[in-house]
């Protein structure tokens, strides 16, 4: 009787211990964050410190796992992917999907915002507009954070706009294919992580980019200009499935929400931070940095005067509200 009581004892424990292992592992939850971008790169090391940081103030009930270089899903389908719930959450340029929803393309208008200080007002004014529009589609907005202002990089010297006809142009969203067409270039889409070899292979000999993605594709390889136009500064945005986001407790939401405005925060500081050591970069490898001419400077003004315009047609009364806002700010 005793043996079988101590067997029933050491039963029961086993039992128990079972189901706390099983608890636990009911209490912790893990996401995955894919992004398109190199583990270098200064939006992906804000990825990875915005996870450790859920991780912490969560005490390890939520664990990220962040997927960089377009491992898990290329450019075009994270948010996509996100949607439908194949990926927790996400990092893209929003401007990929300005065909979704003109908002979303807002901070690619050339020369609309030319600042690190415009861009975080321009922002601010459209960040209402694109909540809703995210939320219509099932997803959270986390955060924003910002690339250094893009510039043009070419193979051959570039003094006005009639320079770049003719030259094989990367695309990589509804903007960057607009400019190609108006100043004659032949746009070819190539997104982030196809880029260097699309330069090595000559599919690509002219672009407008930051400089970050000028370092992390070893831009002077292939091209040997680089033109400082501040033509914009594009955002790339963190987002979640909604319902994902919803399914966590309370104290869970709260610990992203409070890590993905330190990780915001900290990006637009990045920003600034990885622009001077991106330009030095490009000029160490031997990159000509080069003032764009007054000439270069009217035509890309007359493509940004252009492109507002035709922004604002599709935008409609929603995108003349946000434009208006910004103004005021």
């Amino acid at each position: 009787m005793h043996k079988t009581i101590s067997r029933l004892t050491r039963m029961g424990i086993a039992a128990a211990a079972i189901l706390a292992a099983s608890g636990t592992a009911w209490a912790q939850t893990a996401w995955v964050l894919p992004s398109a971008y190199p583990p270098a790169n200064y939006h992906v090391e804000n990825l990875m410190q915005f996870a450790k940081d859920v991780d912490t103030a969560s005490g390890g009930k939520l664990k990220i796992t962040v997927h960089p270089n377009a491992a898990l899903f290329k450019a075009p389908d994270i948010k996509r992917a996100v949607q439908t719930g194949q990926a927790q959450a996400g990092e893209v340029l929003i401007s990929l999907h300005e065909n979704e929803n003109p908002v979303f393309g807002i901070d690619v208008v050339p020369f609309l915002a030319t600042s690190f200080e415009q861009s975080k007002k321009l922002y601010e004014a459209s960040k209402p507009a694109i909540e809703k529009a995210l939320d219509e589609q099932g997803l959270k907005l986390l955060y924003a954070t910002p690339w250094p202002p893009q510039g043009v990089f070419t193979k051959k010297d570039v003094n006005s706009v009639a320079d770049l006809k003719g030259l094989k142009w990367r695309a990589y969203n509804v903007g960057t294919s607009r400019i190609a067409e108006l100043v004659g270039a032949q746009p070819v889409t190539v997104q982030a992580a196809e880029l260097p070899q699309a330069l090595a292979t000559g599919v690509v000999e002219s672009l407008m980019t930051s400089s970050a993605t000028g370092v992390d594709s070893k831009i002077w390889e292939s091209l040997t200009h680089y033109y400082d136009t501040q033509a914009w500064i594009p955002k790339n945005i963190t987002f979640v499935n909604k319902a994902a986001f919803e399914a966590l407790d309370p104290e869970v939401q709260k610990a992203v929400t409070d890590s993905a405005a330190a990780a915001e925060a900290r990006g637009w500081e990045l920003g600034v931070e990885k622009t001077k050591a991106y330009m030095e970069t490009l000029q160490k490898n031997g990159m000509q940095v080069v003032e764009p001419s007054e000439e270069l400077k009217k035509g890309l003004a007359d493509v940004g005067a252009k492109l507002t315009e035709d922004w604002l047609k599709k935008a409609g009364a929603d995108g003349a509200a946000i434009l208006d806002a910004y103004k005021k700010m």
